[in-house]
């Protein structure tokens, strides 16, 4: 059970949203931004005199040479779709200007070299590209009689620009390789409790076919001698026959797979409870529990609230450990025909990395606030999770006592 990251596709607390910068958001008119300001760059400066950036006027620029600018530019607004096809065109423009004041499209190429990266998986053209830039800046150097220093750090700017994009992509990939391994587990899970709730209810209407059968067997003996006691144990057959029909309806839907248990006794509920919060007790935790519930309630109700409450105090002492305070609080809810569990904690005790069966009650696994959301949604109602504002966590199931039409059975 783990209630600090949650399989995604359930998320239980809000998290703040990654930033999102202007070339995720609206990455076209970023891209023409970007090729306006590269195109404007290339035409516009020029390396002067010691290492300085001077400007220059474009009516100085050879018509063959704003041509070459002007069509490594455009072709830099498809770097996302055509990455290969513009660093193609970036060196194609930039060759013809080696050795010229003219060899400013190095920028276009050093940007199409990490589109490359970025938003390509081919393993062959990024290496090609960067031994295609360095060898570009290599003749450049040669015919401007550049230091060897200057040119070598010119080609590690090209392949740290390759890289960068690559590396980028390699962890976006690996993001949304785990966001679908995450969403997948979510639903593993969901199946896997409803699968397990599937059993559950099974038995707990088999237990009430076997009641029908005992009253019904029990009538036919004493309907010569007491017709008074037969109709009472007919009418007790009947009540029993509509409560199995209404767990019936939630089991409709929910695949049964082959049983894990021959026992067909009935299964925990609230009168359980106590038992349950004394076995906790004893494994360390401070736990009370306040039971306002006076009305008789559907079997699949008291088994699910006995489930929340059994696997919410198990996350307790699993992630606050023991010495930590918790409260129990059933009660009808104040909103509808329903009941309400509230498990609260103050998270002050000392964390545990292991928990012992005994405070998991019967020994049944679960899977923290993943199953106990499936077991909600089954019933038609909701639980919400999340930590307390002064400390602690605070767990609320609102589970109503009568299915809602639409939900699944």
């Amino acid at each position: 059970m783990n209630r600090t990251a949650e399989p995604a596709g359930t998320p239980v607390r809000r998290v703040p949203s990654k930033f999102r910068g202007p070339f995720v958001r609206w990455p076209r008119t970023a891209d023409a931004l970007l090729a306006l300001a590269m195109f404007l760059a290339t035409t516009l400066l020029e390396e002067g005199p010691g290492d300085t950036i001077v400007a220059r006027s474009v009516v100085d620029l050879p018509l063959p040479v704003l041509l070459l600018f002007t069509a490594a530019g455009v072709a830099l607004y498809w770097r996302r779709h055509k990455p290969i096809a513009v660093l193609g065109v970036a060196l194609a423009a930039w060759a013809p200007t080696l050795g010229s004041s003219y060899a400013t499209v190095s920028g276009i190429v050093m940007v199409a070299l990490y589109s490359v990266g970025r938003h390509t998986d081919d393993r062959r053209w990024g290496p090609l590209g960067v031994a295609a830039a360095a060898g570009a800046l290599t003749i450049d150097g040669l015919l401007l009689s550049l230091p060897s220093e200057e040119t070598g750090f010119g080609c590690l700017i090209m392949l740290g620009a390759w890289y960068m994009g690559r590396r980028l992509r390699l962890r976006s990939e690996r993001a949304a390789q785990r966001a679908l391994a995450q969403a997948a587990e979510a639903r593993r899970i969901a199946a896997e409790e409803r699968t397990h709730i599937a059993r559950e209810l099974h038995d707990v209407v088999a237990h009430r076919v076997s009641m029908m059968t005992v009253q019904a067997g029990a009538a036919r003996m004493v309907a010569a001698e007491d017709p008074q006691g037969a109709l009472e144990a007919m009418t007790a057959v009947e009540e029993a026959g509509r409560q199995a029909l209404d767990e019936l309806r939630h089991l409709l839907g929910v695949l049964r797979p082959e049983p894990e248990r021959d026992g067909l006794g009935p299964q925990p509920g609230l009168t359980d409870l106590p038992r349950l919060v004394a076995q906790v007790r004893e494994a360390g935790l401070d736990v009370s529990l306040t039971d306002d519930i006076r009305a008789s309630l559907p079997a699949r109700v008291e088994l699910s609230v006995y489930r929340i409450v059994q696997e919410a105090l198990t996350n307790v002492l699993k992630h606050s450990g023991p010495h930590t305070r918790a409260e129990v609080r059933l009660r009808h809810d104040p909103c509808g025909p329903g009941i309400s569990v509230d498990v609260v904690d103050d998270g002050k005790g000392a964390a545990l990395q292991s928990v012992s069966g005994t405070a998991r009650g019967t020994g049944t696994g679960g899977h923290g606030i993943v199953g106990m959301r499936e077991r909600a949604l089954l019933l038609g109602g909701t639980l919400d999770a999340g930590p307390r504002p002064g400390g602690g966590f605070r767990l609320t199931a609102h589970l109503p006592l009568q299915a809602v039409h639409g939900e699944p059975a």
